[in-house]
């Protein structure tokens, strides 16, 4: 019989196999985003009192950053240059890996987010995006008379 130099747990195998296809057929915009390898890539969670998204950007000028928010569709857009140096004749690039390009990423926010207080911070290649949650929707304590 045939023996495998790498032993593998056939089951672990496929279950990678399976979460790697639910990834790339997933593509709802949701809170969660489109999955795993968009640029920048993106953290969000949330508190109580407000939503927190965080963008991986590293290598990205500030200024050529732009995040809007419309009808609940919060974009982070921009632009990230080439790192590499003018290529001449006698240069060559044996592998590039870094993305380069127009990028945007698209999540919808909850329905309780307030569209009038979000702020956002660019700091050490980290896009801070902070989205507070309406008044009105946070829970309260009702005093039993």
């Amino acid at each position: 019989m045939y023996r495998s130099l790498f032993p593998r747990d056939v089951f672990a195998e496929m279950d990678r196999l399976q979460r790697e296809m639910q990834q790339a057929f997933d593509l709802s915009p949701t809170i969660r985003g489109f999955g795993r390898n968009g640029f920048p890539a993106l953290n969000v969670g949330g508190t109580p009192q407000s939503v927190e998204i965080y963008a991986f950007a590293p290598g990205v000028d500030p200024s050529s950053l732009e995040v809007s928010l419309e009808r609940g569709l919060l974009t982070i857009a921009g632009k990230r240059g080439n790192a590499l140096p003018p290529s001449d004749e006698k240069a060559a690039i044996h592998i590039n890996e870094r993305f380069e390009g127009s990028f945007r990423r698209v999540l919808t926010l909850p329905d309780d987010a307030d569209p009038d207080a979000v702020s956002a911070r660019y700091r050490d290649g980290v896009l801070h995006i902070s989205v507070q949650r309406r008044a009105s929707s946070q829970p309260r304590r009702i005093t039993i008379q």
